[in-house]
């Protein structure tokens, strides 16, 4: 809904001054800032000087506009004129006319808040723009309304035509000032902005580079830690090759009889060395897989063959009678396609976990299929314990080199911990990967799921074992 307030006839030039005039007054009267004062006058000016060039005149009226709760000073510019040549043109700023109407044109069209015009030839052209009231200003009254109207009617625009205009020429330039003396103070404004920007990137440079710096240490590093690793696990080897090989001599009884304690001791030193060498090969194989040196040989293999394997390997290692270790049938699983050693290396290594830390009950090998992404076929190995297991919180750790739980069994217990995070690591080697469920006093199951055929060439994929037609 639009309330009319004022209306001005565009006749002589004196007009348009006054046109500039009123806008820049009606302005003032709604509340708008003295910056907002001056675009619309601008504005205005700028427009109402088209029409009374281009048209030989028109009329200029002013409307308080409401839509959805919102108020606006809306002004519009009417003339009877040829109309506006290429307007399009006009309007996305590529024509200019000799007389700058174009130029008017889109640069009213910026200081508004909502522009629109509408130009055919011989009928003339209507250019209809508004300016958003400030919102701090509440909603105008109509009494308010009358008052300003009235106030504004009172002052007729033919009075000290001349005063007015070199009035109005006064305002524009003292206006003009204004706004350079703010272009001014932007553009220093900008100035600091663009120096404390450049200070910023520099600082971020040199910080990327610092990044960058440490990021070469750190890999120079890990490859000094991997090549340390592996020199020391070789170097540890052949004297603990030694080591076992003499401590079997000695209790073979080559060398003569060994009495009841030298017995015992050469079986601690045996059991000592077997210890150590675990520890040294975990860290060999970690060392050349950090290395990328580990390779990767599938074959394919029956389940039950791994089982016996592993059932034949570990046995030996069940001394208490209050453990029992059982491994579940293998009906109905599928040949796999993987790195049978290392898939035997983490079995054996959660196995070994579960003897360590089980005092009593029972452990369960077994597997089972399970469904994959797509068409991948999936199997879950999982080695099950009725141990003393592992808080929540401390299942994430268990998994990283070296770290370890504290608990009871420790003292009597010794660890590394490097044996889960090389199930880990031995695991993403194929394709797969572990995870633990398990609560303190109720036990532990760690799982190891993988694809039955591992992703390989098919050049490099040997064909599956078994008969085949003729």
């Amino acid at each position: 809904m639009n309330k009319p307030l004022l209306r001005i006839r565009l006749e002589t030039a004196q007009d348009v001054v006054a046109a500039r005039r009123r806008s820049r007054e009606l302005a003032a009267a709604l509340g708008f800032s003295p910056l907002d004062q001056t675009r619309i006058a601008s504005a205005v000016s700028e427009i109402a000087r088209n029409a009374f060039e281009y048209a030989g005149g028109g009329e200029v009226t002013f409307a308080l506009e409401s839509e959805r709760s919102r108020e606006a000073l809306a002004v519009q510019v009417r003339d009877h004129g040829p109309g506006v040549r290429e307007l399009e043109a006009v309007l996305d700023g590529t024509y200019h006319s000799p007389g700058g109407m174009g130029l008017g044109i889109t640069g009213s069209r910026r200081l508004m808040d909502r522009f629109e015009i509408r130009s055919s030839a011989g009928v003339g052209t209507t250019v209809t723009m508004a300016r958003d009231l400030p919102h701090e200003r509440g909603e105008a009254s109509c009494a308010e309304l009358e008052r300003i109207v009235r106030e504004l009617s009172a002052r007729s625009p033919q009075e000290g035509v001349h005063g007015d205009s070199l009035e109005e020429l006064q305002q524009q330039n003292r206006e003009l000032v204004t706004a350079l003396d703010e272009l001014r103070e932007r553009q220093e404004e900008l100035s600091r902005l663009t120096q404390e920007l450049e200070a910023t990137n520099r600082g971020v440079v040199a910080l990327y580079a610092e990044l960058d710096e440490r990021a070469e240490e750190l890999r120079r590093a890990d490859m000094m830690k991997t090549r340390f690793l592996s020199n020391v696990s070789h170097e540890l080897r052949t004297p603990l090759s030694s080591i076992r090989a003499l401590a079997n001599l000695l209790l073979n009884r080559l060398d003569g009889d060994l009495s009841v304690e030298q017995e015992r001791q050469v079986k601690l030193i045996l059991s000592s060395a077997e210890s150590l060498g675990e520890t040294v090969n975990d860290l060999l194989d970690l060392a050349k897989i950090e290395a990328g040196k580990t390779e990767v040989v599938p074959a394919w293999f029956e389940p039950a063959d791994l089982f016996a394997a592993l059932r034949t390997m570990l046995m030996p290692l069940l001394d208490t009678p209050h453990v029992t270790l059982e491994f579940g049938s293998t009906a109905g699983l599928p040949q796999l396609y993987t790195d049978e050693p290392k898939l035997t290396q983490i079995l054996r290594n959660f196995v070994s976990n579960a003897l360590k830390y089980t005092e009593r009950g029972q452990i369960r090998v077994g597997a089972q299929c399970m469904p994959g992404a797509g068409d991948e076929e999936r199997i879950t190995f999982f080695v099950a314990d009725t141990g003393i297991g592992i808080a929540p919180e401390h299942h994430q750790i268990i998994f990283e080199e070296f770290g370890q739980v504290q608990n009871r069994l420790q003292q009597r217990v010794k660890g590394t911990g490097l044996g889960l995070p090389l199930c880990r690591r031995l695991a993403a080697l194929l394709g797969g990967e572990v995870g633990v469920e398990s609560e303190p006093g109720v036990g532990s199951t760690f799982r190891l799921n993988l694809p039955v055929r591992l992703a390989t060439s098919i050049e490099d994929e040997p064909e599956t074992s078994g008969d085949t037609a003729t």
